[in-house]
């Protein structure tokens, strides 16, 4: 990653993207840590229930501009619990930024990622890993999450542009190309 040249000013922006529940997060937060400590950008905190993929121009404006300037970056964290921007979260200009989500590959994002990494795990044993983890009391907002994300990714698949894949259940990069069948676990 540290190889790659830089794709915001002078940071390397890689997203994690994938389906809710793919493991993301978790990679992330091992990337980051095998790069000595990588800042990571979750768009959980960014995303709102009103507006669960309308977080593009909140990152632009106080995460990737400031970046590109090289300046330190504050953006707004939204409390899931509250359903309200509550806290706000420092992101240094450091050689690689992570930027992990759902949508995280998306159409506007693109031009300014140094590299797109896709978890790859369907969207259903992605969902049911989802909902084990959040619990019961979450099931509804599960139901209307994966119609969005559905429609997110109908209308701007992050897939296709991959640079890596991951295996969303071991963690293991997958090196077979897109466009040929995933080996079988």
């Amino acid at each position: 990653m540290l190889a790659l040249p830089p794709s915001c000013g002078p940071v390397r922006l890689v997203a994690v993207d994938g389906h809710a529940g793919a493991g993301k997060t978790t990679f992330a937060a091992r990337l980051a840590a095998a790069l000595g400590g990588a800042p990571v950008v979750h768009l959980d905190d960014l995303a709102t229930h009103a507006e669960p993929f309308g977080w593009v121009e909140r990152l632009r404006t106080e995460v990737l501009e400031p970046l590109a300037a090289g300046r330190m970056a504050e953006h707004r964290v939204y409390d899931w619990t509250l359903r309200r921007f509550a806290e706000h979260r420092r992101v240094p200009p450091a050689p690689v930024v992570l930027i992990e989500g759902v949508g995280s590959g998306r159409r506007e994002l693109r031009p300014r990622l140094a590299h797109l990494i896709w978890m790859e795990l369907d969207a259903a044993a992605a969902r049911e890993r989802g909902e084990r983890r959040d619990g019961p009391e979450l099931a509804e907002f599960w139901v209307g999450w994966a119609a969005a994300e559905q429609r997110h990714f109908a209308a701007d698949p992050s897939r296709p542009y991959a640079n890596l894949r991951v295996d969303g259940l071991t963690g293991r990069i997958l090196f077979t190309t897109l466009g040929e069948p995933l080996p079988d676990p």
